[in-house]
Formats: structure tokens, sequence, C-alpha cells
């Protein structure tokens, strides 16, 4: 293929990917040099333009408070649909801080056909020292040493999604 060599990977959760190529040819020196071929570099050869870092990943799971429970039954707009985009608008540009935030003590709806389960790629680094400095045993869920900074994020989200919904019915 031209120009297949000077395709550089993508790097997603520090796995390369690459399009899919054709079978290489033989690659010993001798029958390329015969052919007059140069050798295509491969993947691990190819120079990365940038490095993310190191990710883990932690299943979290979020829902709604008990008092946004009627605004989402009355906003016209199924209430699964609303937590999922607060969720996505929560994380979008959140990054998990140095300082362990115990769960909040509101409570959360009981609703659970509205709960939003998804993976969240976490800088590892960062999980590492929480888990070192408020769980040195081991025996807390991952989960429950980012939520405290991540839950609150998803029902202020919430809450403005749901003024976004009041807000555009007013005026239509």
């Amino acid at each position: 293929m031209p120009g297949a060599a000077n395709v550089e990977p993508v790097v997603l959760d520090s796995h390369a990917v690459s399009p899919p190529s054709t079978p290489p040819a033989p690659t010993s020196q001798s029958s390329q040099a015969a052919a007059g071929r140069t050798a295509t570099p491969t993947i691990a050869s190819l120079p990365r333009s940038r490095r993310f870092p190191a990710t883990r990943k932690i299943d979290i799971r979020v829902n709604a408070l008990e008092r946004q429970e009627e605004a989402l039954i009355d906003c016209g707009v199924d209430p699964a649909h609303v937590i999922r985009a607060a969720l996505r608008r929560a994380v979008k540009n959140w990054e998990l801080g140095p300082d362990f935030i115990p769960p909040a003590e509101e409570r959360r709806t009981r609703i659970t056909e509205w709960r939003a389960r998804t993976s969240l790629a976490v800088d590892a680094g960062a999980v590492t020292t929480l888990q070192r400095a408020h769980d040195p045993l081991d025996v807390l869920s991952k989960w429950t040493l980012i939520r405290g900074q991540l839950e609150p994020r998803v029902w202020a989200e919430i809450d403005a999604i749901l003024n976004e919904i009041e807000d555009r019915s007013t005026v239509g």
C-alpha cells in the first residue's frame, strides 16, 4: 500500500490501533533487497506524536437525588436520558483531584431504572494516590474513592438540564 508507512497509530487508553492492512510481504532482508523495497516500519517503531497518561477504568453508577424526582417526572423527557446526559456533561472536563471526598449523605432516588452505569477512564496515578492515603488495605471499591468528587457534579448537571428544559417550555 503506498503511503501506509506514514500512517500514525491512534492511541486510546494506551493501546495502539492502526488501520487494517493487507498481509505483509516476506520480511527477510534478502527478499526485500532483491525486490528493491525498503522495510515498512512496525507500529512499535513509528513515532507517537503524543502520549496519554495511564488510565484505570472504574465502573460507576449514578442516580438522581430524591429532591429531583418530581422535576424529572414532570419535565417531559425520559428521566434516564436526563441522567445519562448529565453524567456525560459532568465527566466531560473532569479530572480526579488529589483529595478524598466522602460520598454525600443526600438521599438518592430509589427508582433504579433511572440509574446510569458506565466505565470511566481515570488517571491511574491519581487513583493510586487516593488509595494509598485513604484505603491502604484495598477494601473500598474504586468508585467509592471517587464518587464524592463526581456525584455532586452529576446532580448539578441534572439541575441545569431540568432548568434548560423548563426555560424552553416557557418560551415555546
